[in-house]
């Protein structure tokens, strides 16, 4: 009986140690501390203050860099917005890419065998990202442009509107009229506007 008592004593430890341990990890060594010394609804309530600061200062960032359209550097035919959201920035190589989706996969494979109806096989999701021939061109170039930074976003962004299975269901159901993708790929263009 005297080794069951230890044993359940190692095993409670134990316990303990992996919850003192993933709360480490989770919030950092400051959190974890406080959870160590005032319990875990400190620690909890710490992290919530921490995010809400972060994303306070993260957005507070974002908005003093804009820049008013007279300041911007001139595209290939206008001037380009570089929000953190956009394909330009997404074509900017400025931040990893998902690992879902790497640069050099093709679009038909990352959005399905339907997209090879109106995109070429070689077209990868960079290049797509990378377009020009949106502005005035055909409404498909600017859906898989804008789907293709809004399929990033999903993937990357919390706060994104859009997750990734629908974007790929709303492209491929854009598809099916040029109406549909210039209307579909106007409302991707809005999501990865007021992104951040």
């Amino acid at each position: 009986m005297e080794g069951r008592g230890r044993i359940g004593a190692t095993c409670g430890f134990l316990v303990l140690l992996l919850f003192f341990l993933l709360v480490l990890v989770a919030y950092g060594p400051t959190s974890a501390t406080r959870a160590a010394a005032g319990g875990a609804a400190a620690a909890a309530a710490a992290a919530v203050k921490t995010r809400e600061a972060t994303r306070t200062m993260a957005s507070t960032r974002v908005a003093s860099h804009r820049q008013p359209l007279s300041e911007m550097r001139s595209g290939f035919l206008y001037a380009r917005t570089r929000g953190r959201c956009t394909p330009q920035f997404w074509s900017t190589r400025r931040e990893a890419w998902p690992k879902m989706i790497p640069r050099e996969a093709s679009v038909w494979k990352v959005f399905g065998s339907r997209a090879l109806e109106r995109y070429e096989p070689e077209l990868t999701v960079f290049e797509a990202t990378e377009r020009n021939d949106d502005v005035g061109g055909s409404p498909f170039s600017q859906l898989v442009k804008q789907s293709s930074a809004a399929l990033l976003n999903a993937y990357s962004r919390e706060a994104f509107p859009y997750t990734a299975w629908e974007v790929k269901t709303l492209l491929i159901q854009a598809l099916v009229s040029e109406e549909a993708a210039r209307s579909q790929a106007k409302r991707f263009a809005k999501a990865n506007q007021a992104c951040t």
